[in-house]
C-alpha cells in the first residue's frame, strides 16, 4: 500500500460491454464515484454476423473517461484500466482498420463475440481432436478467435486476410491504443485463443486447421509478447491517448481482461463475514462469480487444472494470477428474455401500463407476477408450471457445447394477453436458472465444489431472477453493495499498474475488494423453504 498522501488518488475503469462503453471513477477504497455511458454501433449485415468498428469504440472510451474525470486533477488518476468483450479487432500494418465483411466497409473491422459465422470453421475444428482443445471443454466455439479467423481467411481471402497485420482481442486493442503495446492479456490469449503460459502457442494446432501463415515473423500478427491482467504495459499512456483521454501522459494502464473476467475479479473476493455463509472462511475456491447481461458467464477458479466437459477451461492465471479458471457460460441471457418479452403481441400494452406508473418494464412484469400469484392463491414459482422454454436460442456454450441447438417454447396457449407474456418472461427466466444448475452439476462432477454465488452485472439487478437462480440451485446468492463490480474489476488493473497495491489478489483482500454485501434481503439470497 502506498504511503498517506493528502491528495485523494483515483483510478479509472473502462468497460466495453455489448451494446454500450462505460467508464467510472473509482477511489482507492473501491467505491464509484462518477460514472458515464455512451451507446456504441452494431452492424448486422448478414444472418449470424454482428460487427462493430474499433474507431467508434476507442472514440466512446475518450468521450466517457474525459466525463468521469472533469471533477478532479489530472495527477489525481493513478491508473487506468479496460475490459471488453471478447471481440476479435483487425489492423492493417499501419494500425487502420481492415473490414471484416463482405461490404468492404473498413471501418467495420471487429467481428463480435456474439458473431457465429465461423460454426462450420468451428465443428471443423473440434474434428481434429488436437490436444489444444482438452482447455476448451473438448468443443471449440464459434466464439473463440481460431474459428473466426478461419472464416476470415476462408472467405475474405483477397481482401482482409490479404491486409490484415494485426489481429487482436478487443481488450487487447484498447490497451494497445492507450500505449501503443503490443503486449497480450494472458486472460485474452489464454481463454480465447488457445494460448498455454507455459507452452506458449502450439504451432501444430494452427498448422493443424490450416492457419500456419500466422506463424510467420515470430507469430506477429497473434502476438508475441504476454503479461499478466494488471500489469503495467509499455510505459502508460501515450501523449496522443493521454490528450484523447484527457489524462496525463505516462499515466499507468494495466494489461486488460476480458469483460466477464472484469466482473468476476470484481465479486469474487468480497468480504461476506457475518452473513453465516458456507464459503465464510473458506478458500475462493469455494465461491462462483456468474456475471450476467446480454449473456451470462459462471467463473470458477481451482488451485490446480480441472477438466469440465462442455466447459472452457482450465486456463491459467486467465482472472487471477497463479489460479486455474473453468468459465462456463450462455450466449443468450439478457438478450434472451428482451427477445421474449418485445416480440410478444402484448408488449406494447405492457409499455403502455410501466410508462403509466412510471416503472421500468421489468419491474412492472415482476410486480403482475406478484399480483397474479396473490390472485390464484399459488406460489409464484409455480405460476408456469405448464409453460416450459429451451433457453438455447443462440445455441448452447455450456454444458452441452453445441451452437448449432435452437430453443423452443412448449405449453403456448391460444391468448396473447399481457398475462401470457408475463408468465413467458417468468418461465424464459426459469429456464435459464435451470440452465445454471446443469453448468453447476458439470463442474461438481469435474471436482469443483462450490458452496455460494456472487452474481453482477444488469440481471443481478432484477430481484425476480437472481430469486429464481437461488431456488434453482439451492445455493445462496451474493449481491455486491458496489453495484458497478465490472466497472471495479477494471479499475483494480489500473490500481495494480500504477505500484499502489502489489498484486491483483492484495487489492481482493484491501480497498479496492468490493465491499461487503448490504445486509438481507438486499445483499444475500438463498432458496425459498
Amino acid at each position: 500500500m502506498a504511503g498517506s498522501d493528502p491528495v485523494e488518488w483515483y483510478y479509472v475503469g473502462v468497460d466495453v460491454g455489448t451494446a454500450s462503453v462505460r467508464a467510472a471513477l473509482v477511489t482507492r477504497e473501491g467505491q464509484v464515484k462518477t460514472t458515464a455511458e455512451e451507446m456504441v454501433t452494431i452492424w448486422k449485415p448478414h444472418s449470424d454476423h454482428y460487427v462493430q468498428s474499433s474507431i467508434d469504440i476507442w472514440a466512446k472510451c475518450c468521450s466517457t473517461v474525459r466525463k468521469v474525470t472533469q471533477g478532479v486533477q489530472r495527477n489525481q488518476v493513478r491508473g487506468v484500466g479496460f475490459d471488453a468483450t471478447c471481440s476479435l479487432v483487425v489492423l492493417d500494418q499501419n494500425f487502420q482498420p481492415v473490414a471484416v465483411n463482405l461490404d468492404g466497409e473498413a471501418e467495420r473491422n471487429v467481428v463480435m463475440w456474439m458473431d457465429h459465422r465461423a460454426a462450420e470453421q468451428a465443428a471443423r475444428i473440434t474434428s481434429t481432436g488436437h490436444r489444444v482443445l482438452s482447455r476448451v471443454g473438448g468443443v471449440m466455439s464459434p466464439e473463440m478467435q481460431p474459428p473466426k479467423l478461419l472464416w476470415l481467411k476462408e472467405n475474405l481471402r483477397a481482401t482482409c486476410w490479404r491486409d490484415a497485420a494485426h489481429f487482436l482481442d478487443l481488450p487487447d486493442f484498447l490497451s494497445w491504443k492507450a500505449t501503443a503495446s503490443l503486449a497480450r492479456s494472458l486472460c485474452t490469449v489464454v481463454c480465447k485463443w488457445t494460448y498455454c503460459p507455459t507452452e506458449k502457442w502450439d504451432t501444430s494446432f494452427w498448422t493443424a486447421i490450416g492457419l500456419e501463415d500466422l506463424l510467420e515473423n515470430d507469430h506477429s500478427k497473434i502476438g508475441n509478447v504476454t503479461c499478466c491482467p494488471g500489469s503495467p504495459v509499455g510505459e502508460g499512456l501515450t501523449q496522443e491517448a493521454a490528450a484523447e483521454l484527457g489524462l496525463d501522459t505516462g499515466t499507468a494502464v494495466g494489461a486488460s481482461l476480458i469483460d466477464a473476467h472484469a466482473g468476476g475479479l470484481g465479486v469474487i473476493g468480497a468480504d461476506v463475514r457475518g452473513f453465516s455463509l458456507p464459503c465464510e472462511d473458506q478458500p475462493i475456491t469455494s465461491r462462483m462469480a456468474m456475471i450476467c447481461g446480454t449473456s451470462s458467464c459462471h467463473m470458477a477458479i481451482s488451485q490446480g487444472p480441472l477438466f469440465v466437459p462442455g466447459v472452457w477451461g482450465p486456463y491459467l492465471s486467465g482472472m487471477v494470477p497463479e489460479l486455474w479458471l473453468n468459465e462456463g457460460g450462455q450466449s443468450a441471457t439478457g438478450s434472451l428474455i428482451d427477445h421474449v418479452v418485445k416480440g410478444h403481441v402484448a408488449y406494447p400494452q405492457l409499455q403502455e401500463q410501466a410508462v403509466k406508473g412510471g416503472e421500468h418494464i421489468y419491474t412492472y412484469l415482476n410486480r403482475h407476477l406478484s399480483s397474479m400469484a396473490k390472485d390464484l392463491g399459488a406460489p409464484l414459482e409455480l405460476l408456469a408450471s405448464s409453460l416450459h422454454v429451451w433457453p438455447d436460442f443462440h445455441g448452447n456454450r455450456s454444458p452441452l457445447a453445441d451452437p448449432t441447438l435452437r430453443g423452443a417454447v412448449v405449453g403456448l396457449p391460444l391468448s396473447q394477453t399481457l398475462d401470457d407474456l408475463a408468465l413467458l418472461y417468468l418461465a424464459t427466466v426459469q429456464a435459464l436458472a435451470l440452465g445454471t444448475q446443469h453448468i453447476l452439476e458439470a463442474m461438481t462432477q469435474a471436482g469443483h465444489d462450490i458452496t455460494t454465488l456472487f452474481l453482477c452485472g444488469g440481471l443481478s439487478k432484477n430481484p425476480l431472477y437472481v430469486q429464481i437462480h437461488a431456488n434453482a440451485t439451492g445455493l445462496p446468492l451474493v449481491l455486491p453493495a458496489q453495484t458497478e463490480a465490472v466497472l471495479v474489476g477494471a479499475a483494480v488493473l489500473g490500481a495494480c499498474a500504477s505500484h499502489d497495491y502489489s498484486s491483483i489478489l492484495l487489492l481482493q483482500e484491501e480497498a479496492l475488494c468490493v465491499p461487503a454485501p448490504p445486509c438481507p434481503p438486499e445483499g444475500v439470497h438463498g432458496p425459498y423453504e
